[in-house]
């Protein structure tokens, strides 16, 4: 699994290259250009969940006791393991459904239309599985009872908020500051000030001291999170894609790498300030915590569901409102229970994501005389 996951990282960071060293000029637009605030929002909120709110803090105690993490801090860890170089796989594929798949429409083909679809749907629903098991450790003293309820609730949202693309951009620019209000209220809580955070976040050096040990696992962990990025890259660049706004592709990839790493960075600067000096988070900001994470499972769910039904014409024109929302409620949400009895992991997801991407290099090599590109 190690050996099938570095070959496809190398593989894919090798074409980015190429693509940007040859059009690099080459203005990447989709068919509901948005402005680049609101497509970062977008892109942000729905490739992230609640982990990015919740997990940091748990994760430095493991980067800070554990062999495999000694060669750095753990902020650069937690840093590396969500920013930056891994939003590399989203510019392949925001450029590859912004300028390659409108000529090719490889995504058409059955066999590869009916795998992505599989897809989509069963990493939707794991999505809300795992927030499902994971909830206890968001909420302590949760109730089973309570627990199934939030995520019944959490799926019911989202497919309300799928049925027009307007509530997926207003609910992803929403959450985005809700996000921003929720780093500053606990940056100021916590009394660090300036200087602390400047302390703090100067620990991300760290990564880009050694960003080449952070291209390849390091560890189970590590796979684990190249794994659910590759999992989700085709799908999420899918979905943005059709809101790009006519970046240059070096200007798409600058963005894509940098933006969405700004706010990750602060965020774990932040708590890792509150990890180094033993300091804990207040009960307000906690459920706080949870109610913006809560937000960003939306944002995922909504944006998976609008992809799928969007692709397989089960549109809300076509069923009516009343049958697309709770027939969207009722086979994700009996997907979620469904996967407690199953051994799913996102490693088999993303090797079958890594076999879809090998299909797309070969058909697109076999017809590149089609292709024409500026």
């Amino acid at each position: 699994m190690t050996l099938i996951l570095s070959i496809a990282i190398i593989i894919t960071m090798l074409t980015s290259l190429v693509l940007v060293a040859r059009w690099y000029n080459l203005r990447c637009e989709g068919p509901l250009p948005a402005p680049l605030f609101t497509f970062i929002a977008i892109l942000f909120t729905s490739g992230l969940d609640v982990g990015l709110i919740m997990f940091p803090l748990v994760d430095f105690e493991a980067y800070a006791s554990e062999e495999a993490y000694s060669f750095t801090n753990p902020l650069a860890f937690e840093f590396g393991f969500w920013g930056f170089l891994v939003w590399g796989f989203y510019f392949l594929t925001t450029f590859y459904f912004c300028i390659v798949e409108p000529k090719l429409k490889l995504f058409e083909i059955p066999i590869i239309k009916f795998i992505n679809n599989v897809i989509i749907i069963g990493t939707c629903a794991f999505t809300g599985y795992l927030f499902l098991i994971y909830l206890p450790s968001y909420i302590e003293g949760i109730s089973d009872t309570f627990r199934f309820a939030l995520v019944a609730l959490v799926v019911l949202m989202a497919a309300l908020s799928s049925t027009h693309i307007r509530f997926i951009a207003i609910l992803s620019v929403s959450s985005t500051w809700l996000f921003f209000l929720l780093i500053a209220g606990v940056w100021f809580s916590s009394g660090m000030g300036v200087t602390g955070f400047l302390q703090s976040a100067s620990n991300i050096s760290g990564y880009f001291e050694n960003i080449q040990r952070f291209v390849l696992p390091v560890s189970d962990y590590h796979q684990f999170y190249l794994y659910w990025w590759f999992a989700w890259s085709i799908m999420i660049g899918q979905f943005v894609a059709r809101f790009a706004g006519g970046l240059k592709a070096w200007q798409l990839l600058l963005a894509l790498l940098v933006v969405p790493s700004i706010p990750i960075a602060i965020w774990f600067s932040v708590l890792y300030y509150y990890f180094v000096n033993d300091l804990v988070i207040s009960d307000f900001w906690r459920i706080s915590m949870i109610v913006v994470g809560v937000i960003f499972v939306v944002n995922s769910l909504d944006s998976l569901i609008r992809l799928y039904t969007r692709n397989l014409n089960l549109t809300v024109d076509r069923l009516g409102l009343k049958k697309y929302i709770t027939g969207n409620w009722a086979a994700l949400f009996g997907l979620v229970l469904l996967y407690q009895f199953t051994p799913l992991e996102i490693e088999w997801v993303g090797v079958v994501v890594i076999g879809l991407y090998a299909a797309v290099y070969a058909l697109t090599f076999k017809r590149r005389r089609e292709l024409a590109i500026g």
